[in-house]
């Protein structure tokens, strides 16, 4: 049953002392209060079960208002797609708003039975054309008899029902996302609307239908268009991931390949939901003004539905060492950028702490070296490190971003980045920027913890990643643990010329770029284009 207000009011104060500490731990510096004190206070407001198909659940109790945001972790995303199918984890975002057997339709029975005339004819028409010599007067045909089915099939939709039924209950938030390591579907409810997230949620993943799905598809082609193909500094960001990545789909875009967002079916979706979309793929957070006990005597009436599947497994794929410095260079009219990209291993390595501590020391706030040397000097507006990108499940880049203020070159901001890698390996870090990043590091938990929809979407990442909450404290304790050495023999093993791969958009008047020099970071330096955006998400964060 739902929370009294009585309830809520006697776990309050726990909340606000715990809100109170946390802010503590963040401003005071270590030796205030651990990270396993704050891990043992959430211990006593965090609630896990797994049902009998795998799928997890964690309930975080946070009664300060009536509200419960709720967060569904997939654990598929771009990286896992099949070859000749890049964008369909996206594309499966998509479709997972368009409603079920019961929500969206007018008729199911009739519509079901356009969708299957209209995807027998598709496919049969995409037989046709990859023929040698396909019959053009049969494709007409075939075209015309798929644009009639479709028609058909769309006539029995209820434009826009699932997000309605969602949004006149009260719900907020309502979004999804699609990232190269998962899918997230987010949203918040009163917390009087607890059961209708159970029921509406558990539905989508148990009776979806893929309408709308070539339509759709334009849509996701279109938003290609606009971000990749007409964007330069999209159109760089694809560039780099491909040359970055040879072998590993981390190379791949989550938005897709044109090529293949052309030619994606039903038939392929199907494929892939039945496959990722299983109960023991699947876990889900909610975090507010809810009843650990009612929601799991919801989650056993509604979630135990779903079938358990067999467990995908993990992409086998291994980058191989990269043998030199790759370099892809777009010349353009328009905004000069420069990525720079060094191979590193995935999160679950014991030197993930120390590249965060390096993105720290690096770029975060205005007393980071390359906010110093760049920023503040006017050469460059925007200067950022991401410590995992695109995705960290598997191993991939520790990446750095400059943008070059007006008549600076992109080969100078590319010089000045390799300056301050050769400094930091030669002479190290101080102990005063090793504290601040761990001070920083301490904040930013605090920053992400700080609203439901916060605690939901890390506690759910680490469970699914991990297979324990607990790793969002951990990861700060790691973070502690870090010394100046530990920094300086990972930026020597990490920062040298063949490991990196090098993006640059530069005008098209500049002269023909110079040749690079060095044989890594910490000998002399390497010129020449570099320059991208920054993205921890390189596919949709919202729905359409």
């Amino acid at each position: 049953m739902i929370p009294s207000t009585s309830s809520s009011r006697s776990l309050q104060p726990l909340w606000v002392v715990l809100c109170a500490a946390l802010w503590m731990w963040a401003s005071l510096g270590p030796g205030v209060t651990s990270s396993q004190d704050l891990l043992q206070q959430f211990e006593d407001r965090v609630t896990t079960f797994t049902l009998d198909n795998g799928l997890t659940f964690l309930v975080i109790e946070r009664p300060e208002a009536p509200v419960v945001s709720f967060h569904t972790y997939a654990d598929v995303g771009s990286v896992d797609e099949p070859s000749g199918q890049t964008g369909i984890a996206h594309m499966f975002e998509h479709m997972a708003f368009k409603g079920t057997t019961r929500i969206g339709t007018q008729d199911i029975e009739q519509e079901i039975a356009a969708i299957n005339e209209m995807e027998a004819t598709y496919q049969e028409l995409l037989r046709e054309q990859s023929r040698p010599q396909p019959d053009s007067a049969r494709i007409t045909t075939l075209q015309s008899e798929f644009e009639s089915a479709q028609e058909e099939a769309e006539s029995h939709i209820d434009a826009g029902a699932y997000d309605g039924l969602l949004e006149r209950e009260g719900a907020s938030g309502l979004n999804a996302f699609t990232s190269a390591d998962a899918t997230g579907y987010l949203y918040s409810l009163p917390a009087n609307k607890v059961e209708l997230f159970f029921a509406t949620e558990s539905e989508r993943f148990l009776y979806p239908v893929l309408r709308e799905f070539y339509t759709e598809r334009d849509v996701v082609m279109e938003e290609r268009r606009q971000r990749t193909e007409s964007n330069p500094t999209g159109r760089l960001l694809e560039e780099f991931i491909a040359a970055a990545f040879k072998a590993h789909p981390y190379g791949n875009p989550v938005i897709g390949h044109m090529s293949d967002l052309e030619t994606l079916t039903i038939t392929e979706a199907e494929s892939f939901f039945e496959k990722y979309y299983q109960a023991n793929n699947l876990t889900i957070a909610m975090a507010g003004d809810v009843d650990p006990d009612e929601a799991r005597e919801l989650a056993e009436k509604y979630f135990t539905r779903l079938p358990e599947g067999e467990k995908p497994l993990p992409v086998l794929t291994e980058e191989p060492e990269q043998p030199g410095e790759r370099r892809v260079t777009l010349e353009e009219q328009a905004q000069p950028f420069v990525f720079v990209g060094y191979h590193r291993d995935s999160m679950l390595s014991d030197d993930d702490p120390v590249y965060r501590v390096l993105q720290d020391v690096l770029t975060q706030g205005r007393t980071s070296r390359l906010y110093e040397s760049l920023v503040d000097t006017g050469d460059a507006l925007q200067v950022q490190a991401l410590p995992s990108f695109p995705g960290s499940k598997y191993p991939s880049l520790f990446a750095l971003v400059g943008v070059p203020a007006q008549d600076v070159t992109p080969e100078s901001i590319e010089q000045a980045i390799y300056d301050e890698l050769d400094r930091l390996i030669d002479e190290g870090i101080t102990e005063d920027e090793l504290e601040r990043a761990k001070t920083r590091v301490r904040a930013n938990l605090v920053r992400q913890l700080n609203s439901n929809m916060g605690l939901a979407q890390q506690f759910a990442q680490m469970q699914a990643l991990t297979g324990d909450w607990r790793t969002v404290f951990e990861n700060v304790d790691a973070v502690e643990a870090v010394t100046a050495e530990d920094v300086q023999r990972v930026a020597e093993a990490t920062f040298t010329r063949s490991n990196r791969t090098v993006g640059v958009i530069k005008s098209a008047d500049d002269d023909d770029e110079d040749d690079t020099s060095e044989d890594d970071a910490s000998e002399e330096a390497m010129p020449e284009e570099a320059m991208p955006e920054e993205s921890s998400d390189t596919g949709s964060s919202d729905t359409e």
